[in-house]
C-alpha cells in the first residue's frame, strides 16, 4: 500500500503545480477545469481516509481529464 500512497502523492503534486497554470480555453474548457480540480480534491479526500485506491483512481481521471483537455484545446496551459 505504501507504493500506491506514494504515487497518488507524487501525481498529486505535480497536477497541483500545474493547476496555477492551466485555465478554460473555451467556454466548455469550464467543465475540464471544475472536473480536473474535482478530481484532485477528491483524491486528497480519499487519501485523508486511507483508501489510496480511490485516492489513486481520483488523481488518474484528474491527469485524464487535464490531458485530453490540453490535448484537444479545451483548456490553455501555460
Amino acid at each position: 500500500m505504501e507504493e500506491l500512497e506514494q504515487e497518488t502523492e507524487k501525481w498529486q503534486k505535480k497536477l497541483k503545480k500545474k493547476e496555477p497554470k492551466f485555465s478554460p480555453k473555451i467556454q466548455d474548457g469550464e467543465d475540464f477545469v471544475e472536473n480536473i480540480k474535482a478530481y484532485l480534491e477528491d483524491s486528497y479526500h480519499f487519501r485523508e481516509e486511507d483508501d489510496y485506491v480511490r485516492a489513486f483512481e481520483s488523481i488518474i481521471w484528474a491527469w485524464a481529464w487535464f490531458e485530453i483537455g490540453r490535448d484537444y484545446g479545451f483548456i490553455d496551459v501555460d
